[in-house]
């Protein structure tokens, strides 16, 4: 195979939540009880039953601040999921129901969310046995099991021969950190390596020409740029407009980016049930850019400060986007001092609130569920320890997502998602650029290899061909 994979993107905007250790689940009308039905026979895979009991145990370390287990590191990860948890119970080993103080429509979602704190169930033989160090040492339920880390160096998995559903076809999976795009493809070409993700974007005509496959997806992946509210530019939505117009997202797409992403046309990501295009703030229009800036009283324009990484995950080309976007605005008058990080330095600054003299910053981000636009403009979350970085705060929006976070069901909900994008979209809570495709290049003897629109796989089909 050296043809462009068919992913799930083409079949299915939003992924469906589907069953895994829970074969089944049922919402009561008031949207306030949860119930689980857990599937039977599944064991953590150094032998401990995955029953209710665990799925107590687990929860309890990320809620309850009164059980022994607790640990606030795994609470602080996962704070919105289980803000409205009121209790717990068991009502047989295999039925477990979490009972909510008030409806949280996004439960579910935020539950199968990722990167913003993992609701994956752990042993709790094992975290028993090796506390803090339980990192180094997990134990799950899934097609693999954790052999070795070397930090540095590499991770190594093989199958879990015990596992619940379809066993994996490969039997030894390996993953190498490699930091540098050159070398990452390097890696693959020289057969060192499998599959590579990240590859530079120049790099991805050439590697299909090769014969290499290219696999991509629409995942709920938003780069974007968030206005400093607390800066006067920015607190002037004329300002925020001509910023938007003024940016060539095409131009950005097409000539850095090489086609492995798309122009954003809303606030919201793709791949989840708020997303719908609102193309009128997000098209490129310059002349409109320079009479809004004139309208706004900056005729000659101003000067402000951009900040960025160097690096990190998601960020994809973060230092000569930041360099187009500068150009954008240059050419309306507006002049954007750079400052950059190196990543793990830049989320824990960009995390503790835009800062004085900082007129934006940007940011990689996005959820398969709509709660994400709260967590990033509500008005709740603009206090200095907050998400909402920008400080951005409209009333009208936190109606809406009020609204949509209360609802009784998912239907109503996404009605009233689908209005605050709009909402932020008009208002522009935050500066959408791109959608990531994150491209994964793969070597023609891999098979079975697909993206869903998340940002996360899954290797239990993948194989390799050695014909």
């Amino acid at each position: 195979m050296t043809e462009d994979l068919k992913t799930p993107a083409d079949e299915a905007a939003v992924p469906a939540l589907v069953p895994g250790l829970a074969e089944s689940w049922s919402v009561s009308p008031d949207g306030l009880v949860y119930t689980f039905n857990l599937r039977q026979g599944v064991e953590f895979t150094d032998g401990t039953a995955f029953d209710a009991a665990a799925v107590d145990y687990n929860i309890r370390r990320m809620w309850d601040t009164e059980a022994a287990q607790y640990d606030i590191r795994a609470a602080g990860q996962t704070v919105f999921l289980w803000q409205h948890l009121e209790d717990i119970q068991i009502i047989d080993p295999l039925t477990v129901q979490l009972i909510l103080s008030e409806p949280f429509s996004p439960f579910l979602r935020v539950m199968a969310q990722g990167g913003s704190g993992s609701t994956g169930m752990i042993s709790p033989t094992a975290l028993k046995t090796y506390g803090d160090d339980i990192a180094d040492h997990p134990v799950g339920t899934g097609p693999f099991v954790f052999e070795e880390r070397i930090r540095g160096q590499r991770v190594s998995l093989v199958r879990n021969e015990n596992y619940w559903g379809k066993k994996a076809e490969l039997d030894r999976v390996v993953f190498r950190p490699i930091p540098d795009a050159a070398a990452r493809i390097a890696s693959i070409r020289n057969k060192e390596t499998d599959i590579i993700a990240v590859p530079s974007p120049d790099s991805v005509a050439n590697l299909k020409d090769a014969g290499f496959q290219v696999v991509e997806a629409a995942p709920p992946h938003s780069w974007y740029l968030t206005p400093n509210m607390n800066e006067e530019p920015m607190k002037d939505h004329r300002v925020r407009l001509a910023i938007s117009l003024a940016i060539d997202r095409e131009g950005l797409a097409e000539y850095i980016l090489r086609d492995t992403v798309t122009p954003a046309a809303s606030v919201q990501a793709p791949a989840n049930p708020g997303y719908e295009e609102h193309p009128e703030n997000f098209r490129h229009d310059p002349e409109l850019a320079r009479e809004l800036l004139a309208e706004a009283g900056y005729a000659d324009g101003f000067t402000t400060t951009l900040e960025t990484s160097v690096d990190g995950s998601g960020q994809i080309m973060p230092v000569p986007m930041a360099q187009y976007i500068q150009q954008n605005l240059a050419e309306v008058g507006i002049t954007v001092n750079l400052k950059t990080y190196e990543w793990i330095s830049y989320i824990s600054h960009y995390n503790s609130g835009l800062k004085p003299g900082v007129g934006m910053a940007q940011m990689s981000w996005g959820m398969s569920t709509p709660f994400w636009l709260y967590i990033t403009t509500s008005s709740d979350l603009a206090s200095p320890a907050g998400p909402n970085a920008g400080r951005y705060s409209n009333p009208v929006l936190d109606a809406a997502m009020d609204k949509a976070i209360g609802a009784s069901n998912e239907d109503e909900a996404n009605k009233h998602w689908l209005k605050a994008n709009a909402v932020a979209s008009e208002d522009l809570a935050l500066i959408p650029i791109v959608n990531d495709k994150s491209p994964y290049i793969v070597s023609p003897q891999v098979e079975g290899f697909a993206l869903a629109n998340e940002e996360w796989y899954d290797l239990t089909e993948v194989s390799l061909n050695h014909d």
